[in-house]
């Protein structure tokens, strides 16, 4: 009995998450601390020298696509400064990268692969330091990060990179090749192969997503800081355009943004001119109600969906650097944010957007925490109709939500934005983590952690 009882010790012993170096703490293993999904029964009220912390996030501008700053970039010379940025602004040994993972959509994966890897030197990195590519359509961003931080956590490598790249100026959405008949007696297969635009008009009409409401959602999604918002309003005017108006005016993407030395082409001389990006440029801060109403339906002739109130297709790239608490701490980095969890769900592929309300639910259990529990959420306006649904859905407090802006206003460049979004959070300003690493606001402290000094 005593044999098996030191055992269970044991056992238990590696389940336990490994302490701050000088960091002494009492700890006990129960079932209650176990019920890692429920959140009445979990409280993590400690930092662990295992957790996975992102120590630095850069993005470039987000430009228009085909008419903005980068339509004369190489898609490689997009992901290089952000690569670059993330090694030299924390003076990191390049040699000491376990692996690059970047989010990209369009392009073919072994184009995109050799691009990245040519990106990789640019930037300084060895050879010895690999790099690959994933492709989880719009959170393609996201997951390369996630893919790093569940690499990091099993050990694999303890510091890591994750990125998203994407240039809808060279590589656009495309028919799909010659479709299998057998989709015609699987509708959900046949789902797969609507246009997204269409799922937008989908979604709409499913969830009675008014015309009103898209409009609304897209001035809002610009306008927060500069008109007074009630709970009660006919939608939640979670402001894209003046929000990242206000965004930009006051400085607030100055952190998160590397300048890109390019060029940009006279499409009628041909002359070169060299340009150095700096700011989004698709940020529409005089949009209104009026104008907007007057924009025709861009999928259906009595849809809801216009130019106006979906994402823009965009240009940029955005890069991540995660490494474990413990070695952050050694290196005196700023942890400016905790890596807790990931949930991946598959809905209805006719209504592909409303992804963000069954995943966010399901990643907040899993870190034990509930929805009321954040006070930040970066979610994708890659269209206003799936955006007001899933605030809806989940009873978001707008004032929570985008507070800076989002891809209707900003831009939507499909892989990185997942990647971009991780810099918009650990970046907004007046913010830093209590205990469960959640957001709290603290005055005028820069860092989304305690542990920054």
């Amino acid at each position: 009995m005593e044999k098996a009882v030191n055992r269970q010790k044991v056992l238990l012993g590696h389940l336990r998450p490994s302490p701050v170096p000088h960091q002494t703490q009492e700890s006990s293993v129960s079932a209650s601390v176990c019920l890692a999904g429920d959140s009445a029964a979990y409280h993590r009220t400690a930092a662990f020298g295992d957790d996975v912390v992102i120590v630095a996030a850069y993005r470039t501008a987000i430009c228009k696509a085909r008419r903005g700053g980068f339509k004369d970039t190489f898609p490689e010379d997009l992901l290089a400064p952000v690569l670059k940025a993330l090694i030299e602004k924390t003076n990191l040994d390049p040699n000491e990268v376990g692996d690059i993972i970047v989010g990209t959509v369009l392009a073919p994966g072994s184009q995109r692969a050799t691009e990245c890897r040519m990106a990789s030197f640019y930037a300084g990195f060895p050879e010895t330091v690999p790099i690959r590519t994933v492709n989880r359509q719009c959170s393609s961003g996201l997951q390369a990060v996630a893919d790093v931080a569940a690499s990091i956590k099993a050990g694999f490598y303890d510091i890591g990179i994750g990125a998203g790249l994407e240039s809808m100026t060279l590589d656009v959405l495309g028919k799909a090749r010659q479709v299998n008949p057998r989709v015609e007696s699987f509708a959900q297969a046949r789902d797969c192969l609507l246009p997204m635009g269409i799922t937008s008009e989908n979604v709409a009409q499913r969830y009675g997503v008014t015309r009103q409401e898209h409009d609304e959602a897209a001035v809002s999604l610009q306008e927060l800081f500069t008109v007074a918002l009630s709970l009660d309003a006919v939608s939640y005017r979670a402001t894209s355009h003046r929000r990242a108006a206000a965004a930009i005016a006051s400085g607030k993407f100055t952190d998160e943004i590397v300048p890109v030395s390019t060029k940009i082409v006279d499409p009628k001389t041909g002359e070169e001119k060299a340009v150095t990006i700096s700011i989004d440029d698709g940020v529409r801060p005089n949009t209104n109600i009026t104008d907007l109403a007057k924009l025709k339906p861009a999928f259906k002739k009595d849809g809801s969906t216009t130019a106006g109130n979906a994402s823009q297709v965009s240009d940029g790239a955005g890069a991540v650097l995660l490494m474990k608490r413990s070695l952050a701490l050694q290196k005196g980095l700023p942890i400016l944010g905790v890596f807790r969890s990931f949930a991946a769900v598959g809905v209805d592929p006719a209504v592909m957007g409303i992804g963000p309300a069954a995943a966010i639910p399901v990643a907040v259990k899993s870190a034990g925490l509930e929805v009321e529990d954040i006070d930040l959420f970066e979610i994708n306006e890659a269209f206003a109709s799936q955006f007001v649904y899933c605030c809806k859905k989940l009873e978001l407090d707008p004032e929570k939500v985008n507070v800076n802006g989002g891809a209707i206003a900003l831009g939507h460049p499909l892989g990185a934005t997942g990647s971009g979004m991780g810099a918009a959070a650990v970046f907004e300003r007046g913010d830093c983590v209590d205990d469960l690493g959640n957001a709290r606001t603290v005055g005028t402290d820069k860092f989304l952690s305690k542990d920054a000094k």
